[in-house]
């Protein structure tokens, strides 16, 4: 770790216990600027936005909503993360920042973007990062703004999980998820959002059968569990989500074990009889 890294460090470690941290802002800001290098840049934007004053947010947004748009994946999820950390202190100022943290979330250029870790300029090393984390990140942003706004989160919902039928042939295939994380996400809030309505229950319900479904063994349990844990389930997803816990008891990975037997124990207190199979 280079000495400039253990700078940003102390800088966070102190901004609680001293008042004059802030002065340190305007070297921050140079390291921020686009032709900084890039470990520089995310880490200059963590530390600035664990000691900058919500008053002081619009002197910095143009730097973090450029942040965000960001290819290199550290640089757009340090500004993602820290924007979640300020949102409950600059609710107005961060709310602008949903168009920046929707590109983020729907960028094409996310699975080839780099990671860079290391000490100074000549020992810097460049690391391929294929986890799209940034729309894990990015998904958890939009939902912090658009949270009281129902219809938006079910058009989020809706959009990500191929449902939305609004848009036309013009504005080509919607966009999809590429991280695990950000689908499990996603589950949690197409449960909060179209659970309350009746009339969207079955499109939910279709949903969480076709994620039941998924490549990934995070989201398929996820899933199912989220199947087990509505209030007026139906037969046919809780029998899905049954057999897929089912399968999953049998899993080599101890961790896929543990979650299924912990939601069948979940399951067998409400719906004893759903779990007969397992026995």
């Amino acid at each position: 770790m280079s000495l400039r890294q253990m700078v940003y460090l102390t800088i966070k470690e102190l901004s609680t216990i001293s008042e004059d941290v802030i002065m340190v802002t305007s070297s921050l800001m140079k390291d921020m600027q686009p032709n900084s290098e890039i470990t520089y840049r995310a880490n200059a934007i963590r530390a600035l936005c664990k000691i900058v004053d919500p008053s002081m947010l619009p002197g910095i947004e143009r730097l973090i909503k450029s942040a965000i748009v960001e290819k290199s994946p550290s640089i757009a999820s340090a500004a993602l993360v820290s924007s979640v950390h300020l949102f409950n202190d600059a609710k107005e100022v961060v709310r602008r920042w949903g168009n920046e943290a929707n590109e983020a979330l729907n960028g094409k250029s996310l699975s080839m973007g780099t990671s860079f870790f290391g000490g100074g300029a000549s020992q810097t090393k460049q690391v391929v990062s294929n986890s799209n984390i940034v729309q894990y990140h990015a998904i958890g942003l939009l939902y912090a703004i658009r949270q009281h706004d129902r219809m938006a989160v079910l058009k989020l919902v809706q959009t990500f999980s191929g449902q939305n039928k609004s848009s036309s042939w013009m504005s080509g295939p919607s966009p999809k998820l590429r991280n695990n994380m950000a689908y499990v996400m996603l589950i949690r809030y197409a449960v909060r959002v179209m659970e309350a309505d009746s009339s969207l229950l079955p499109q939910l319900h279709g949903l969480l059968e076709e994620w039941m479904s998924h490549s990934s063994d995070m989201v398929s349990l996820e899933a199912a569990r989220a199947a087990c844990q509505l209030k007026d389930v139906s037969s046919g997803p809780l029998t899905r989500a049954v057999s897929v816990l089912q399968m999953f008891l049998g899993s080599p990975r101890a961790t896929a074990r543990f979650a299924a037997i912990r939601t069948l124990n979940s399951l067998a207190r409400t719906h004893p009889e759903a779990v007969q199979p397992c026995n």
